[in-house]
């Protein structure tokens, strides 16, 4: 970096590194400054406090001139005094946005919390801090002087304001310190866990005086229920919502429980609740709801009423316009609207009025509907935008599920509204902006429908487009006052149910994160209802089971897992079955492969799948995680044996792996049979189930789960089961698409063969990933299950949402003590976060609002600007492709150089030499179906040396091609190895494929050889 561009970065970043700089001792370690320069800093800190000083520091490094290498002198001393995060925004690694807010949400948690922190026992914290890393040899004398000469208190003060100077993941290090110190309750306070011991005596009181007149009317019912099964709320108080019917029960009394868990499914669930309304009596801020807004077509808007209504008609209700009113007068907005409201009918009517408008003053219109799924391209066409639009203007699709054969500009050209992915849209724009005449630009559309708007953030295909979208804004302000014509921008209009709060632990972030959110989408305001609007929501239980006091299944898996230790010198950190095991073994596979250390990288492949099995051990039947393993263990050994019968070489610890689970086996198959050793989980939900489908006349119903895998065998348990069979459940699971290994993923016309037959009803009950959670047009349901599954609040919304009938449940399935509820709590206390931040940043003046939406645009755009200098840095664009080499990530044999890859459709890097066909194997691949526009693939290719994967057959235009997949590699470059899990993340350009050379020079081949 040079001195200009380094002064330009401190600049950019002055009021966030003012913020960081310790000055004292920065100032006696950095030598370009002069004793003068030294003193008057020194003034001001004495005089006006650390960050004015650091503020005056910075405008002396900014204002004058240095000799050579002052800037590594500077980034050098900030770290030595621990001062890192400084460093990293003045060097080449500045924080993500999202790494940002999270430090400055821990930050302000810091800050709120410091009456309590305060009280710590200061010097054993400090010490651990000290050797966690987080504050320096020099911090730690600091901070025990305090904490002799002023007391414990003075010195907790002194080590909290120096903490957050340091690197980034601080926080995460103090919570241990706190934690290994036995400052249990701190650390309870800092990570928001949900404290139940804190409900009021009065509202205890109150529970067990009625306990006793509950009883009695619940007694039959209680008598029914298992003494296994509990219901509980994800928050302490019982209350009774006045909006949205959400229930929730104190787990004080199991015979309250019971009782509401069977009479809410009864016909007299009205006069039971009234006596629960006696207990308490609440509202919630805002209990949103997602789920598809197709539905609304026929069960919410008026014109469904009526059958003589014609299609061509849409009619709004009163909230629906004045959600709409906004962007009828051409503003950007997002529209946030609960499941149920007609998000997607506003859309339709909002485009048609666009499209008149415009035409009728002879102006260009085109409307784009971008969507972040396949499924939802066709779905809008068929259910909305084609539905009720078609019949006066031209409407198309296009998805990688597409059989169009003309390109995508052609598509905008001919029609009025496309429907299509926003990867799609993403790529054509991006081939535009190289001079591609197959790419379009932004200034073609004038609307832009954004579906589950709430995606428009980093690393989103969303976010991409908006990003050009407001550079563009901010480079037409420049021409304006240059007196030049501005390129036209299209209308923006985001739709969404649940923005959510970015995992936000204060209101502050919260309201931060709508404003983000606003900013990428360029929204003039974000609009929703008035509180009472709202469809009805459904009641919500929790439903929380013991976790078994025998595991044998489990404790020969866990025996497999240490003797694997053993052998391959490993020594995990936390409990195998977990998700931090998960992601510890990923990285020391990975670590493995760079290392090419071939004995840990296969231990580490087993360790992953063996925590597989646990997990579904503990969450469907061990004779699914048995059934998992052993077609693990056999893929294995098909891949030491090539299609012409070659072997391929075992190593000594493949063989060991092989012969430890061939030793097990007989153990594991054994204990599987036995009944009484099945988690409790899968017997409360098959009491759940038939609970649903004995009390209600027409039982409709989704359980979504964590993994494909688990949805596959929940869906074959249920249909093996005949006591399912009796009560008339009907069951099919629906997961995603894409290659899983050894997961056959489902394509979009067999999702939509599952829906279709779901809405008919010839299914009713779903198994389902999070592919159904958002956006996917499912008939109403009247109940769904989380199985053992809890991620973050918008995903709760999503799911919640799917149970829409008059009468629907929501429950969650959990075994006691796994953590499931409290992050349930978690998530209805950010849902209310979310509505109240939807609320003030509506309250905003337009001023202050313009103001805000304003610095968060500049601050993408800088960041977008700085990551693309740092991409350029590296030089990397501009190598040559040969300095690139693969080696197979299993065995470490060379592959290819980067000179012998070449890319498809700007995609798809393939490798077309004859060297690389002599290198691996072709063998069939079940799993792996996917056809796209130009071509399609099955099969993998295989290393010959040692069986690995390395990608797939590629039918191109009627070639073969192998595709290379760059997750089954090890990349070196410049001498340093690294493992990628996608081709983007190597910013390397490769050639482009010619295909017409390829076919010349493949006919030549074949004239040579009839010759």
């Amino acid at each position: 970096m040079d001195d200009s561009q380094a002064k330009k970065t401190i600049d950019c970043f002055r009021n966030r590194l003012k913020q960081l700089i310790r000055v004292e001792p920065v100032l006696d370690v950095l030598h370009f400054f002069n004793n003068e320069q030294k003193d008057l800093i020194k003034a001001k800190l004495k005089n006006e406090g650390e960050i004015q000083a650091a503020n005056l520091l910075l405008q002396e490094i900014i204002s004058k001139v240095y000799p050579e290498g002052w800037f590594r002198e500077l980034l050098t001393a900030l770290e030595t005094v621990g001062c890192k995060q400084a460093a990293n925004y003045m060097g080449n690694s500045p924080p993500s946005p999202s790494l940002e807010a999270e430090n400055d949400t821990c930050v302000r948690l810091i800050d709120l919390l410091k009456l309590s922190l305060i009280n710590m026992k200061t010097c054993d914290v400090c010490h651990g801090c000290y050797e966690r890393n987080i504050i320096t040899a020099e911090d730690r004398q600091i901070i025990l002087a305090e904490t002799h000469i002023n007391g414990s208190m003075a010195g907790a003060r002194k080590l909290l304001s120096l903490l957050p100077k340091n690197e980034f993941g601080w926080f995460s290090q103090f919570l241990d310190a706190l934690e290994k110190t036995e400052h249990t309750r701190l650390v309870q306070e800092l990570r928001g866990d949900p404290n139940e011991s804190n409900e009021s005596t009065a509202d205890v009181d109150k529970l067990q005086s009625d306990e006793s007149e509950l009883a009695a009317k619940t007694e039959k019912i209680s008598e029914a229920i298992p003494d296994n099964f509990s219901t509980r709320s994800a928050s302490p108080p019982p209350t009774l919502a006045s909006g949205p019917s959400q229930v929730s029960l104190s787990s004080t009394s199991c015979l309250e429980a019971a009782a509401l868990d069977s009479s809410m499914n009864s016909s007299g669930f009205n006069s039971t609740m009234d006596s629960f309304a006696e207990l308490s009596i609440g509202s919630t801020d805002l209990d949103l709801y997602e789920g598809s807004d197709q539905e609304t077509t026929r069960e919410q808007t008026p014109e469904s009423s009526d059958e003589s209504v014609s299609e061509k008609d849409i009619v709004l209700r009163d909230y629906q316009s004045e959600v709409a009113q906004p962007a009828l007068e051409g503003k950007n907005i997002i529209i946030c609207l609960p499941t149920g409201s007609g998000k997607t009918r506003v859309a339709v009517y909002i485009t048609k009025k666009h499209l008149e408008s415009r035409k009728s003053k002879g102006q260009p219109a085109k409307v784009v509907v971008l969507v972040n799924k396949v499924p939802l391209v066709e779905q809008h066409y068929k259910a909305e935008f084609g539905k009720f639009l078609k019949h006066e203007y031209n409407v198309e699709r296009v998805s990688g599920d597409s059989q169009l054969k003309i390109s995508f500009p052609q598509v905008v050209e001919k029609n009025d509204i496309i429907i299509c992915t926003a990867q799609i849209l993403g790529n054509s724009l991006a081939k535009a902006k190289q001079g591609d005449e197959d790419g379009i630009k932004l200034s073609q559309f004038t609307l832009i429908v954004i579906d589950e708007c709430h995606h428009t953030k980093k690393g989103e295909a969303y976010n991409h487009i908006m990003i050009r979208y407001l550079k563009q804004k901010h480079r037409n302000a420049a021409l304006r006052k240059e007196q030049k014509d501005p390129v036209p921008l299209p209308q923006i209009l985001g739709l969404t149910a649940s923005p959510g709060v970015g995992g936000a632990r204060t209101q502050q972030s919260a309201e931060e994160h709508i404003l983000r959110i606003c900013a990428n989408l360029d929204a003039y305001t974000i609009k929703t209802t008035t509180l009472g609007e709202e469809p009805k929501g459904p009641y919500k239980r929790i439903a929380s089971v013991k976790e078994r006091k025998e595991d044998p299944f489990g404790d020969v898996i866990k025996g497999v897992m240490n003797e694997i230790h053993t052998h391959a010198q490993l020594n995990p950190l936390c409990q195998p079955g977990t998700q931090n095991y998960e992601q510890w073994v990923v990285q020391k596979e990975q670590n493995a492969a760079k290392e090419d250390n071939r004995k840990v990288r296969v231990c580490a492949e087993h360790l992953r799948q063996y925590n597989e099995a646990l997990y579904q051990s503990n969450t469907i039947r061990m004779c699914d995680a048995y059934s998992f393993l052993d077609k693990y263990y056999n893929e294995e050994i098909k891949k030491k044996c090539s299609p012409d019968d070659d072997d391929i070489q075992i190593t000594e610890t493949e063989r060991f792996l092989f012969n430890l689970f061939n030793a097990k086996k007989e153990r594991l198959q054994e204990l599987m049979k036995n009944p009484q050793y099945e988690n409790n989980t899968l017997a409360q939900l098959r009491m759940l189930i038939l609970e649903e489908y004995t009390t209600r006349s027409e039982a409709r119903g989704i359980i979504f789960t964590k993994t494909r895998l688990s949805a596959i065998a929940l869906s074959q348990w249920i249909q093996e089961n005949s006591k399912f069979e009796d009560v008339g459940v009907r069951a099919s699971h629906l997961i995603g698409g894409g290659d899983q290994s050894l997961v056959k993923p489902m394509t979009a016309a067999e999702q939509r063969d599952v829906l279709n037959k779901f809405r008919e009803g010839v299914i009713n009950l779903l198994i389902a990933t999070t592919v159904a959670e958002e956006g996917l047009d499912i008939k109403q349901c009247n109940f769904v299950f989380r199985y053992c599954l809890v991620t973050n609040e918008i995903a709760m919304i999503q799911a919640r949402g799917r149970g829409r009938a008059e009468d629907s449940s929501y429950t969650v399935v959990e075994v006691a003590g796994s953590g499931v509820a409290e992050r349930e709590s978690v998530n209805e206390y950010r849902e209310k976060m979310m509505s109240k931040a939807i609320t003030k940043v509506c309250s905003l003046s337009l001023e202050e609002y313009e103001k805000k939406i304003k610095e968060n645009q500049l601050q993408t755009i800088i960041e977008e600007r700085v990551k693309i200098k740092k991409m350029n840095k590296k030089g990397m664009m501009k190598e040559d492709p040969s300095k690139v080499k693969l080696t197979c990530r299993s065995c470490g044999v060379p592959v290819c150089s980067g000179e012998d890859i070449e890319i498809i459709e700007r995609m798809h890097h393939v490798n077309v030499t004859e060297a690389f066909r002599k290198l691996f194997t072709v063998r069939e691949n079940t799993t792996l179906q996917e056809r796209l526009l130009d071509y399609e693939a099955n099969g993998v290719i295989a290393c010959k040396n040692c069986g690995e994967r390395w990608g797939s057959m590629m039918l191109y235009k009627g070639i073969e091609f192998p595709c290379l997949h760059i997750k089954n590699f090890v990349v070196t470059y410049n001498s340093k190895k690294k493992v990628f899990s996608k081709w983007n993340e190597l910013a390397i350009r490769f050639t482009a494929f010619d295909y017409s050379n390829h076919v010349f020079m493949q006919q030549s081949d074949d004239e040579t050889e009839l010759d």
